[in-house]
């Protein structure tokens, strides 16, 4: 019989919290002062700023039905990939076809009738609905069916985890939790209720039905401000009541944030209402302080709406309206997504709910807002209307929570598409820029709650990624997504919307929001899965940047370096070269280059265009001391320090076409030898989680089923399912130039196969060469090490790879440990 794994935990486990959302440490420097609005609007905004997208989440339904029939003849034909096993069914959410044929289908996984929580899958397919590849979010491993914690008792242990008062408790029902290696039959009980701070809760609580323990928690409800911050902007208007705002000028809608605005309404005879027929018949209504309800459309006799201030309740029911109008449109006319819900249905918005309620949130179905500190504050400002109603176009799309790096990624995407709608929308009163909030001054200092170019400025999101990003509250764990997205958009420095960072002193030129949002947008869409997390954000943007524009083109390798701007780095999920863009000039690469700290360099980059356009150069990686001339292509300076980057070379035509190359350069120390000396491999014990590594699910792991690490707590366990399986582990590593180099690991190798026949391999590359190949063979008790040298890629950046693969038979696992490559 072969050997399971059946608990392993991983450095990025998700964390459930009893009642909500975890409430963050502080983990950066406090906020520096800042202008609430940036003094330049240097990209393109309002409609003509953005075009439509190129693929479609909503496709013909015979297109679908196709499409759907193609996935479910590949997924067949490809069962071990999928983690396929007995009592498994497969239920299409999502299809994505572009315009060439190629399309991805997310599926939704039962066992023996039962949702399993974790085990969607996508696959994708070719031009014509051939099988191009899939991937899934974990393996979900058989479980049993059969409970031993009593539904009843499994009730009453959620109805506890709701912390404020409880309206009902729905009849638990099973369902498979699915994480990382492991698989466990669990209890889900819906609580409904509201929170201590009125927020209402709709917690979805599963428990394990062996010991009765809570594995995790999900609230349906999405709210704009953190529990902290809620908590604190509450304290202060009970210290110190009151504010206000300006009255604004009048005009068909008044608004309190977005001035005079032209907002879509129904008549009935000589009754002017709050109800959108162009988009959806969405509606916005005056809950006037009640919390339950769906409270009274704003109507009256004239078709004028609001005062601009808080003395007439429609004012704030203005902004409400055109931020839902807004965000509909940003998604139907540059994303082809039908609105929030994807079929045209427009979003319910309730306003003024509760007293004094310092908060907003999507609830799944409608957005409600409260009147913030004093209810002189309303929270519907543009931004914060695109945040919540991007909830439910994520939520559709990936099915996210609010726990672990999940959540982070759910709350970061909102953030993303709240300020693009913030851009589409072009308010000449709330003008765009990339903060959130800025204008509903929640803490009273008018400053925003948040800033997506240096996320840290609120004293607490981080600009980096860490390890520990996972474990910090979603509203806060978005700062690498955030800093990210205006990385790839705008670029580092300071572009007249506050200066951006990275973490890694290196320089980025944005592509626009235009094509990042699309790129962002398509990752959800394509690839992204339940259990999202910062390495796999990665490689699914890079793999939709591809899509979208080519492999290692400019957005492809724009994607790269913002990730590495923020901390996240791996291997290559599309290795190729880019094939240029249509109409685009041609960058002839110049081959890696070599040279000297503080002696002058120089390089002529040479480029042409198929019409004879006049081109403009930049480049990104350039080692510090040298920079390009944007007019001749001339690289020129003198170099300050040892090492070696890439750098990719763009050259762009007057029509906006780019064609690019890419190269290494090593800058040498003066009077040769090591240009830097230690070990060149991040996180070699796995003591940080994933990061710098990219890995298949669950490969980062603690002691458990009689595997233990070489030293510290955590080791990568690749393998030992027993069944068919891959795993991987991989990490970008420069070595220096001048340097000798040595790679050096810990190995033990377990299995339960008998003889002297291989059956399961592990495979140690470094770049293209293959160093070692152990096998089931070579198991032996307790750790090894294993040693190469590696000097001949001093001065490259090569991909250090470990690799295994097991076939359908027993188990043999390989766990590595204490990874390390030395340059002296």
């Amino acid at each position: 019989m072969s050997k399971r794994r059946i608990a392993t935990v991983s450095a990025t486990a998700v964390i459930a919290v009893a009642g909500g959302l975890l409430t963050a440490p502080a983990v950066t420097a406090a906020p520096s002062q800042v202008p609430a609005k940036a003094p330049a609007q240097p990209q393109p905004a309002g409609r003509s700023g953005f075009t439509p997208n190129d693929f479609t989440v909503d496709p013909s339904p015979s297109t679908r039905d196709k499409v759907v029939a193609d996935a479910r003849k590949a997924l067949a034909a490809h069962k071990s990939a999928g983690h396929v096993k007995s009592g498994d069914a497969f239920t299409p959410r999502t299809v994505v076809v572009a315009e060439n044929g190629a399309a991805d289908v997310r599926f939704d996984r039962t066992f023996h009738g039962l949702p399993v929580y974790g085990g969607d899958l996508i696959v994708h397919l070719k031009p014509g609905g051939a099988y191009r590849a899939l991937n899934t979010a974990t393996p979900a491993a058989a479980v049993s069916t059969t409970p031993h914690v009593a539904a009843a008792d499994a009730a009453r242990t959620s109805r506890a985890q709701l912390a404020g008062t409880v309206s009902s408790v729905g009849t638990p029902h099973l369902a498979v939790w699915a994480t990382g290696r492991s698989s466990q039959l669990v209890w889900e009980t819906v609580v409904r209720g509201v929170r201590a701070d009125r927020t209402p809760s709709v917690l979805h609580v599963l428990v394990d039905t062996t010991k009765g323990k809570v594995v995790t928690t999900r609230d349906e409800i999405d709210t704009f401000l953190s529990p902290a911050q809620q908590r604190a902007a509450e304290a202060r208007a009970k210290a110190a009541p009151g504010g206000g705002v300006s009255a604004l000028t009048a005009g068909t809608g008044n608004s309190i944030y977005s001035g005079t605005v032209s907002i879509d309404l129904t008549q009935s005879g000589s009754t002017w209402s709050m109800k959108d027929p162009s988009h959806g018949n969405g509606y916005t209504t005056n809950l006037n302080h009640a919390t339950s309800g769906t409270g009274t459309t704003f109507s009256n006799s004239t078709g004028t709406f609001g005062n601009g201030t808080n003395s007439d309740a429609a004012s704030a029911g203005v902004d409400a309206h055109y931020g839902a109008a807004k965000t509909f449109d940003y998604f139907k006319n540059v994303q082809g997504r039908n609105g929030i819900f994807g079929d045209g249905r427009g979003v319910p918005s309730r306003t003024h709910y509760g007293n004094a309620y310092v908060n907003a949130f999507w609830d799944g179905s409608q957005m409600t807002y409260g009147d913030g500190s004093g209810n002189s504050r309303p929270l519907v400002e543009i931004d914060v209307a695109g945040h919540e109603m991007s909830h439910g176009v994520s939520g559709a799309l990936t099915g996210w929570g609010e726990n672990g790096e999940t959540g982070g990624m759910n709350e970061g995407t909102s953030d993303i598409f709240g300020t693009m709608v913030e851009f589409y929308a072009n308010n000449a009163k709330d003008t765009p820029d990339y903060t959130m909030g800025e204008l509903i001054n929640i803490d009273g200092t008018n400053k925003p709650l948040r800033y997506m170019y240096q996320p840290s400025l609120d004293g607490t999101s981080p600009n980096c990624y860490t390890s520990g990003n996972g474990s910090l509250d979603p509203h806060y764990s978005l700062g690498p997504l955030a800093h990210w997205f205006f990385l790839l958009a705008v670029g580092s420095g300071n572009h007249g919307y506050g200066n951006s960072p990275t973490c890694n002193n290196s320089t980025v030129t944005g592509i626009g929001n235009d094509k990042a949002g699309k790129i962002w947008y398509k990752a959800l869409a394509s690839y992204a899965s339940s259990s999202e997390n910062y390495s796999r954000a990665r490689t699914d943007s890079l793999k939709a940047a591809a899509d979208l524009y080519g492999a290692h083109c400019t957005e492809y390798n724009t994607v790269d370096a913002a990730w590495a701007a923020v901390s996240v780095t791996g291997s290559d999920p599309v290795p190729g070269t880019c094939s240029g863009q249509p109409g685009g000039p041609s960058v002839t690469n110049p081959g890696n280059q070599t040279s000297t700290v503080g002696t002058a360099a120089s390089l002529q980059i040479k480029a042409t265009d198929p019409a004879g356009q006049t081109l403009t150069y930049s480049a990104t990686g350039l080692p510090a001391g040298l920079s390009i001339n944007s007019s001749s292509g001339l690289i020129s300076g003198t170099p300050t320090t040892a090492g070696t980057s890439s750098v990719t070379v763009t050259a762009k035509n007057t029509s906006g076409a780019t064609g690019t190359t890419t190269f290494t350069w090593t800058v040498n120390p003066v009077g040769g030898g090591c240009s830097s000396s230690g070990n060149k491999v991040s996180n070699g014990g796995f003591e940080s989680g994933t990061s710098p590594w990219t890995t298949t699910s669950g490969v980062v792991s603690t002691s458990g089923s009689g595997e233990s690490p070489h030293s510290g707590s955590y080791f990568a366990y690749l393998d030992g399912y027993g069944t068919t399986h891959t795993d991987s582990a991989t990490q970008s590593v420069t070595i220096p130039s001048g340097c000798t180099a040595s790679l050096s690991f810990w190995l033990h190798i377990d299995t339960s196969e008998t003889g002297s026949t291989v059956y399961d391999k592990l495979t140690v590359k470094v770049g293209s060469t293959t160093l070692a190949t152990y096998s089931n063979v070579d198991a032996a008790s307790g750790y090894t090490q294993k040693t190469f040298d590696v000097s001949s890629y001093a001065g490259q950046t090569v991909t250090l790879s470990f690799s295994g693969t097991e076939d359908s038979g027993l188990q043999t696992s390989f766990t590595i440990d204490d990874v390390a490559i030395n340059a002296s």
